[in-house]
């Protein structure tokens, strides 16, 4: 998802995270489809659950890429304090967006409520990215100790208040649970091939680009199709519904 205002926009990047959109639609009208009972659907294993992981570490990897470049140029016209103060805002703007699907999911799904999703871990990212985002050799060491904890963290049960380290209760069930042990680790990776691929920001000289407009659109609006995509997936499946005369087992909150 696009976190922060690029000065200089790269096509490619763009691409990329429409490919991620695609993705992210294609997982959740299958497991909307499984969660309404039309379809019996295992989306926890096999191609789907493998879909699930490379939308969000897609999605987060092209984070740090963007973080990385957008930091490179807003270092260069900002103070110090401007600089954090930026990062801060806008990573504390997604964190609160998180907390809204949070607030929707807990009436929804209260037994899987998002506690905390992809969007917490992104506003956590961007919030944090003053001390990382200019950065690269160190960003790909943190992030690969980031991923190797992983299942470290994941395999400790713990307090309900330790969910944002990937240490959970036992019996922990939620539709869109992304720690920052690993996932932020995706993070630090895009930064550091961020750093690499666009030194200071700007493409290398000689380095070529590809663009394909419709999947740019996707990706420069990918934040806003997040939010809406989920209601619009369920309200054209219901629509569908009714006009073929199915019935739907909801799921018991």
């Amino acid at each position: 998802m696009e976190i922060t205002h690029v000065p200089v926009r790269f096509p490619e990047i763009d691409v990329a995270r429409g490919i991620a959109v695609i993705m992210m639609v294609v997982f959740h009208t299958a497991f909307d489809l499984r969660f309404l009972g039309c379809v019996p659907l295992n989306v926890s294993t096999g191609f789907l659950r493998l879909l699930a992981l490379s939308t969000a570490s897609l999605f987060l990897f092209l984070v740090g890429v963007s973080l990385s470049i957008s930091a490179a140029h807003a270092g260069t016209r900002l103070t110090r304090k401007d600089f954090i103060l930026k990062y801060v805002i806008r990573g504390a703007f997604i964190f609160a967006l998180g907390m809204g699907i949070s607030a929707v999911t807990r009436i929804v799904i209260p037994s899987e409520y998002v506690r905390f999703g992809i969007l917490h871990l992104i506003g956590f990212s961007v919030m944090a990215s003053p001390l990382y985002s200019r950065s690269g050799w160190q960003s790909l060491l943190l992030g690969a100790v980031f991923i190797a904890l992983g299942p470290v963290m994941a395999g400790i049960r713990g307090s309900p208040w330790l969910l944002v380290s990937g240490i959970h209760p036992p019996e922990f069930s939620s539709v869109d649970y992304v720690p920052v042990f690993p996932w932020m680790g995706l993070v630090l990776t895009g930064v550091f091939a961020g750093t690499a691929i666009y030194p200071a920001g700007k493409r290398r000289p000689g380095s070529p680009g590809f663009t394909f407009p419709p999947l740019e659109v996707l990706g420069r609006h990918s934040l806003a199709i997040y939010l809406v995509h989920q209601p619009v997936i369920i309200a054209v499946i219901l629509l569908f519904s009714a006009v073929l005369g199915m019935n739907f087992a909801f799921p018991a909150g």
